[in-house]
């Protein structure tokens, strides 16, 4: 059997094993948390099924809002390398930042569209979309489209993110929202 297992639409086998131990039935439920689009996973061990089930707790965090999510897949030392301007470090940012972005975007949706898990680490590239209906620094919404991704590097220690690196697609999102004229 080759090292690395690539499963397509998702494995089964492989999620349901990053369901197992979950720590509470509402984070934990197949239907909750998003499934990703294409995985590639460099072992079939209990290590790599925890660091899926964290990135698509993480995940689960940024389509719904719900901060449950969050604190499941977030370490209390979680540090973020690529901390934007005015952000709070630690678990508070990304807190801060979804419910920021979610009375720009009320209907926000997240989906994993590649998941990498090699080692202690998760590559992660999400695709964001909704609608501009709230407001945004001072930007009122029209119910434009917004759509954009983003692409995230996780370690992962103990089940939690301690760890993350990411890009988002701010100028196709700041066009979206006319903060830039295209």
């Amino acid at each position: 059997m080759s090292p690395t297992f690539i499963y397509r639409f998702a494995s089964h086998a492989l999620l349901a094993a990053g369901l197992a131990g979950a720590v509470s039935a509402h984070a934990a439920s197949a239907d909750t948390l998003p499934v990703p689009h294409h995985i590639a996973v460099d072992s079939a061990s209990a290590k790599s099924a925890a660091i899926v089930r964290t990135a698509r707790r993480y995940a689960a965090f940024w389509n719904t809002g719900d901060e449950v999510y969050a604190k499941l897949a977030l370490s209390p030392a979680f540090v973020d390398h690529t901390l934007p301007d005015g952000r709070q470090q630690g678990p508070s940012g990304p807190l801060q930042a979804s419910k920021g972005f979610r009375a720009a975007v009320p209907d926000l949706h997240a989906e994993i569209d590649d998941l990498v898990v090699a080692g202690d680490r998760a590559s992660v590239h999400l695709h964001f979309y909704g609608h501009f209906t709230g407001q945004f620094q001072n930007l009122k919404g029209n119910g434009q489209t917004v759509d954009f991704q983003a692409f995230d590097l996780y370690r992962v220690e103990g089940g939690r993110i301690v760890e993350n690196w990411h890009l988002e697609d701010n100028l196709t999102l700041l066009k979206q929202l006319g903060a830039i004229k295209p």
